[in-house]
């Protein structure tokens, strides 16, 4: 039953590297990615059950960590095309 489940996930992973690849916006490819990783992450688990190896569990533990900053990271990219946090405000509209 856990085989059927790897299986599974091998096959969606697939996918997602497929939408990845060609998908038709940048933040589809984003969210496939992201997609991507959670998936890589269950995979880990499942492996590590299937092996025997509870430290996969802390493997992808911190690689679903990663997932989430580097997806935040690459979204605030796109946004502001910098990594810097602008110091300046805007004018118009703010409160004194």
């Amino acid at each position: 039953m856990i085989g059927i489940a790897a299986l599974a996930l091998v096959i969606a992973i697939g996918l997602m590297m497929i939408r990845a690849l060609h998908g038709p916006t940048l933040y589809d490819r984003v969210l496939a990615v992201n997609s991507l990783g959670t998936k890589i992450v269950l995979l880990l688990g499942i492996m590590g059950f299937l092996l025997g190896r509870p430290d996969f569990l802390d493997i992808s533990v911190l690689y679903a960590l990663i997932n989430f900053v580097a997806t935040i990271a690459i979204l605030k990219f796109f946004r502001y095309r910098s990594f810097q946090v602008s110091l300046t405000r805007r004018s118009g509209g703010g409160s004194k």
